[in-house]
Formats: structure tokens, sequence, C-alpha cells
């Protein structure tokens, strides 16, 4: 009798345990007219999120491209930080310093023009938003003597997902980088 009721509790946790999964994912605890703040924007709660993705996606991404323009390792996390988490901040941020430890930009020296999607799928899963996107970024990349403009393309998998009452990155895939439309080369302006 007594390995029944065992069987039958441990059965219960089970059940409890896989709605509370449901419902409560990754213990978030929130309302559906909960808002998330997000860069320059106003906060989003989850559907206006999900409806307003093609503004949501690009506001978090041009802050990690401000970080990518950084060059002291603690501005570079800081800044990432303020738009992803776990698994995201982590891959951006190691992505970044690497790139310097192999020769990357050792001065600000870029500046990012504009950020625009291309094609973009989202839908919602328990407390995130799944975001599968390409986007082509415009900017300046200079070097010594000149200045590139680069128009490169990229496709990710994205999870977006309100962290500490912000909408943030936390899940980040790099599927494919396109450099075709790099761009052209032309002087510096002048600096005094």
């Amino acid at each position: 009798m007594k390995t029944t009721y065992t069987i039958a509790a441990f059965v219960l946790a089970a059940v409890v345990a896989a709605v509370a999964a449901v419902f409560w994912p990754e213990g978030a605890q929130f309302s559906e007219t909960d808002a998330f703040s997000a860069p320059d924007l106003e906060p989003m709660t989850f559907s206006r999120a999900q409806e307003e993705f093609w503004r949501l996606t690009p506001a978090l991404l041009l802050v990690v491209y401000e970080a990518f323009g950084e060059t002291e390792e603690d501005a570079i996390y800081d800044t990432l930080a303020s738009v992803t988490h776990g698994e995201a901040l982590e891959y951006l941020y190691l992505e970044r310093v690497g790139a310097m430890k192999g020769g990357g930009l050792d001065e600000t020296d870029q500046t990012i023009h504009e950020i625009r999607l291309l094609n973009t799928q989202v839908a919602r899963e328990n407390s995130a938003l799944s975001v599968g996107a390409s986007w082509q970024v415009i900017g300046t990349v200079g070097h010594s003597e000149h200045l590139h403009v680069r128009g490169n393309t990229y496709s990710a998998d994205l999870i977006v997902a309100p962290v500490a009452g912000a909408w943030r990155i936390t899940g980040f895939e790099l599927l494919d980088v396109n450099r075709d439309t790099a761009g052209e080369t032309f002087p510096a302006p002048q600096t005094n």
C-alpha cells in the first residue's frame, strides 16, 4: 500500500511540475498587461512586442553593434548586458573580445547608420519570442587613411524575452553572413 502512495505522489508531482512549466516557464511571473522596456522605444507588452517585432528587433541589435564598437572589455560587456542575457550575452561578448585579440578594431572606428530588417518571422514560445531574422547593417568602418561603406547581411535565430523588466536577446544563433555588398572605399575626411 505504501508503494502505491509513493508512486501516486511521484506521478502527481510530475503532473504539477509539467503544469507549472507550461504556465510559469523558467520562473517567469508576469501578466499579459506587464510592459517591458526596450532601447529608445516605449515599454511593450508581449502582444505589442510580437506585433512590433520589426521595431523591437533592430532596437536591440543596434545596441549590440554599439557594444561591438567599444574597445574596452568592461564597456563591451556592460553595453551587451543592457540588451542581452545568459547564453546570448556570453556568445556575443566572446565573439567581440575574440575579434579584438585577432587584430580586430583597436579604436572606435565604426559607425552604424541603419539596421534594416529583410525577412523576419516571429512566434511566441511561452515567456519568450522566437525571432528568425535576416537584416542588413549599413555603416562605415574606418582605417587610418580611408573609410569602407559596409552593407553586410546577417541571418540568425534569436530568442527575445523580458529579463529584469527589459526586453533582451537571450538566445542568438548566427546562421549566415553575406558580405557581397561590402561597399566601396573613399577618402576619410580631414581632421584637426
